[in-house]
């Protein structure tokens, strides 16, 4: 009989490209939704890409109760535990957004320790493995641990770092058999499987419907949606995988590069795109008076860190698609989707 893999958060964008690719890969898969009534928008989005056939199943439970976990992880081989609080809560309360992640993680891991699964992949981030500072230059890799009493991280990097630490103290105290692997994504970009995925694909999202008019000096390391979820799953099988951290980060580029790209490769689709650039300064002014997303984005103006995902191609064998292919083909999911339309109706700016 296949092997049983829970997915938790079946309706985020990441986890549900993961439920799908699992099923085409022939597992069974059980997900998490935190309430009844978002089990068919799962079955819905899932099934734009593959039939699942009666191998996909539910459980009910929420990162911030422990109702749910043990039933949710009975029987189960293996997880991948992609949900996390989004970074946007964090302006209300950013010590409740650290204490979901990371108390999450921890019941996902406890319960599952409990149940005897084999391996936990869990979904960190690339900036829990960076300098404080983006400005400061070089290439790092795993080994670089973010420190979370730096008190000029935003809460998410905070969140991020102290969730994944929390996770291997865990481990190394109390799991047992139960082995962890963590995967550390950059920026996710790529087609989406419903008209309603957020985060970060907003931003293709907002350039494209020209709600977004000019281009800050940000530069992300963009990897693809369907090649995260390929390192995902190698990292959940590979016998090289265990105890390890795998860096998901793809080719860097500048917004004003993924403009061009956008603006050449979708022809008419691309004429909202912007074209105009804007100083560091005026943005850094901006954002003293604008929402906390543009404040958070500040510390990223005029990037020089890097990471380097040499280890998941040396021991998984893992290498992203160029980040041009996924910009473009995160644009045309969009507006197939009817996304940037929508957004293009949307009131302000």
């Amino acid at each position: 009989m296949p092997e049983q893999v829970l997915v938790t958060g079946g309706s985020g964008y990441i986890a549900g490209w993961c439920v799908a690719e699992l099923l085409r890969r022939g597992y069974r898969v059980r997900t998490t939704v935190r309430t009844p009534d978002r089990q068919q928008a799962v079955v819905d989005a899932v099934s734009t890409v593959v039939d699942p056939a009666g191998r996909l199943g539910f459980a009910v439970a929420d990162l911030t109760a422990d109702e749910g976990w043990d039933t949710a992880l009975k029987g189960v081989d293996r997880v991948l535990h992609v949900a996390s609080p989004l970074g946007a809560t964090a302006a209300q309360d950013p010590d409740a957004l650290i204490a979901t992640a990371r108390d999450g993680a921890l019941r996902v891991l406890r319960a599952a320790a409990d149940a005897g699964v084999r391996r936990v992949v869990m979904t960190s981030a690339a900036n829990a493995a960076s300098p404080s500072s983006y400005a400061t230059e070089g290439v790092t890799d795993e080994t670089l641990w973010t420190d979370p009493d730096d008190p000029t991280l935003i809460p998410y990097r905070r969140s991020k770092t102290l969730a994944e630490r929390a996770a291997w103290d865990f481990v190394r105290d109390h799991a047992g058999s139960t082995e962890l692997t963590c995967v550390l994504p950059g920026a996710v970009f790529g087609p989406v499987l419903t008209a309603d995925t957020r985060g970060s694909v907003d931003i293709v999202g907002r350039m494209v419907s020209g709600k977004l008019r000019v281009l800050p000096r940000i530069g992300l390391e963009i990897v693809d949606v369907r090649d995260l979820v390929d390192l995902h799953i190698r990292a959940m099988t590979s016998p090289a995988a265990a105890g390890e951290r795998f860096l998901g980060t793809g080719e860097f580029m500048w917004m004003a590069d993924m403009a061009r790209v956008l603006r050449e490769g979708l022809g008419a689709d691309g004429a909202r795109v912007p074209t105009r650039r804007v100083p560091d300064a005026v943005v850094r002014l901006a954002a003293r008076f604008g929402d906390a997303q543009l404040r958070e984005s500040v510390p990223a103006l005029g990037r020089r860190n890097r990471h380097t995902t040499e280890k998941a191609a040396r021991l998984l064998d893992w290498r992203p698609r160029p980040a041009g292919e996924t910009v473009l083909d995160c644009a045309r999911s969009l507006i197939g989707h009817g996304t940037v339309r929508e957004l293009s109706r949307a009131p302000g700016a």
